[in-house]
């Protein structure tokens, strides 16, 4: 299966949720804003939300500065 992750193509080897997705590529999930083809994910729906073919995922990391 291939995915577009930020706009580059990606093929996960095991991740069947967004969940598992930010898992698989180690991302920190308290930094990060989720669209699923051009939907905004609230955080309780990544463990439910499922990967399929042709899907689109923009991760959106939250920093705080001053």
């Amino acid at each position: 299966m291939t995915i577009t992750v930020n706009g580059k193509p990606y093929q996960p080897t095991n991740a069947p949720t967004v969940a598992a997705l930010i898992s698989e590529l180690k991302l920190a999930p308290e930094t990060l804003l989720i669209e699923h083809n051009e939907t905004a994910l609230h955080r309780g729906e990544w463990s439910q939300r499922t990967l399929n073919e042709g899907d689109r995922i923009e991760f959106v990391r939250v920093v705080a500065g001053g």
